[in-house]
């Protein structure tokens, strides 16, 4: 990173400049997206994001940090989150150590040993509190990851961050940042999130690709592969998702199933390659299932049919 570019400076001008910053780190975006980043980082809003699992949404988080150079702080939500995991906690060992010593000199001044006790250097910080922080590369990219695995309770503590980029510690005060992270909210829509959250931010659904766009992210994410393994990979990825499956293939599958037919350097599909190796294409005993040798086979023919047609 370097630590001497001026924030301001490093923000793209424009919607082209935006898809451009992606396409440094070899995210291949479309235009909505690229438009609703480019006025999230202009607005200095969240910017929320939803979509299926392994479409990209995190990666975004993780591809602005590195082309603006700023740190990327991660809270990886989950059942149960709560403010000491999310944002701060004390240091109640080395704060008893602290008490202890206290008592031993013959502090009598409890008021002092108190407020000693509880001041900033027994404070441990979590994500939310150290993406509020000031950093000389410029104001850091907070992701909050998958969002709708935590609960209610901890959405409403969010309103007061994602609002005002404060924090209230009763001990200590309010803590505001100086200048608002970037914040990048997403959520698999395993629940629906509440409005009031939805409100603060700016919103876009990141869908699964079109064939046109996978195949740029594929050739951009796996160099190696041939045109025409590469062709074939993705009709058939998008050929599945039209299937009833319980969970779709992502793009995150289509380049780790890419990824490992190069290591076996496989240069075209073929029915048994396919059953091999749909174990890291879907997820699911139950979809692997429903895709049986002659429905690989169908589906394979169908593929290799329209490829054949569209040259």
């Amino acid at each position: 990173m370097n630590g001497k570019s001026n924030p301001a400076s490093a923000i793209p001008a424009s919607i082209d400049a935006t898809l451009g910053l992606l396409a440094k780190a070899d995210y291949i975006a479309d235009r909505s997206l690229a438009t609703v980043l480019f006025l999230a980082l202009k607005m200095g809003r969240p910017l929320f994001l939803e979509g299926e699992a392994g479409v990209g949404k995190t990666e975004i988080a993780k591809v602005l940090s590195s082309t603006l150079g700023r740190r990327l702080i991660r809270l990886q939500c989950y059942e149960g989150l709560d403010v000491a995991a999310a944002v701060y906690e004390w240091n109640y060992a080395a704060q008893m150590i602290a008490i202890r010593l206290g008592e031993a000199e013959g502090t009598s001044d409890r008021a002092r040993l108190e407020s000693d006790v509880f001041s900033e250097r027994f404070l441990i910080k979590r994500p939310l509190l150290q993406a509020l922080e000031p950093d000389p590369a410029g104001p850091p990219v907070l992701l909050i990851d998958e969002i709708d695995r935590t609960d209610e309770a901890f959405e409403a503590f969010l309103l007061e961050v994602l609002a005002d980029f404060q924090i209230t510690i009763p001990e200590l005060g309010t803590v505001k940042a100086a200048h608002p992270p970037i914040v990048i909210v997403t959520s698999n829509r395993t629940r629906e999130i509440h409005d009031a959250l939805k409100r603060r931010c700016l919103y876009h659904w990141v869908g699964y690709p079109n064939a046109e766009r996978e195949l740029s992210i594929l050739r951009a994410k796996v160099p190696g592969i041939s045109k025409k393994l590469s062709e074939q990979v993705v009709a058939f990825v998008q050929a599945l998702r039209k299937e009833d499956l319980f969970k779709s293939p992502g793009v995150a599958e289509t380049l780790d199933w890419a990824g490992a037919l190069t290591e076996l350097d496989v240069v075209a599909l073929d029915p048994a390659t396919v059953s091999d190796t749909l174990g890291v294409l879907l997820k699911y005993q139950d979809d692997i299932a429903r895709l049986d040798g002659t429905k690989v086979e169908q589906l394979l023919d169908e593929v290799k049919s329209e490829l054949r047609a569209a040259e």
